[in-house]
């Protein structure tokens, strides 16, 4: 225990001592310093002028993305108007397949109308004439007319 309480006072008192003298600070201590401190203004000028470049940089990065933002945009434009038109074209067909289909039916239905009113007047016929000839009668009945 006696040891390391010496070893501490040996410590405490090289250290007093070490402590108390000067460092002599010399023309070489000096002009080391100014050397260093212009090397320190050089590299901040240095520094800054890359910040700058790059500054200008991200500016003609940002503008070259404005340019493909607006790009995209008329790329949207144009893609609305293709899906537009082609919407428009299939309504159109559309449309004149049903106008077509309507117009093509309709000399068809017309003579389709015809033939029942002729039908409708034969049946009345052939019932008339079954009332008088009892064969045609049993004929109309077994056709289920």
């Amino acid at each position: 225990m006696k040891k390391i309480i010496l070893i501490f006072i040996l410590v405490f008192l090289n250290s007093r001592l070490f402590a108390q003298k000067e460092v002599p600070f010399t023309l070489e201590d000096r002009d080391r310093l100014i050397r260093i401190e212009t090397s320190l203004k050089e590299f901040k000028e240095y520094t800054e002028k890359r910040f700058e470049q790059i500054d200008k940089r991200f500016e003609q990065i940002e503008k070259r993305f404005e340019q493909i933002e607006r790009r995209f945009d008329q790329i949207i434009h144009i893609f609305i108007g293709i899906v537009a038109a082609f919407a428009g074209i299939v309504a159109v067909t559309i449309g004149f397949a049903i106008w077509d289909r309507r117009t093509a039916l309709q000399p068809y239905l017309k003579i389709n109308k015809e033939i029942k009113e002729r039908e409708e007047i034969i049946l009345k016929i052939l019932k008339e004439y079954s009332k008088k000839n009892p064969e045609l009668a049993e004929i109309i009945k077994n056709f289920g007319l």
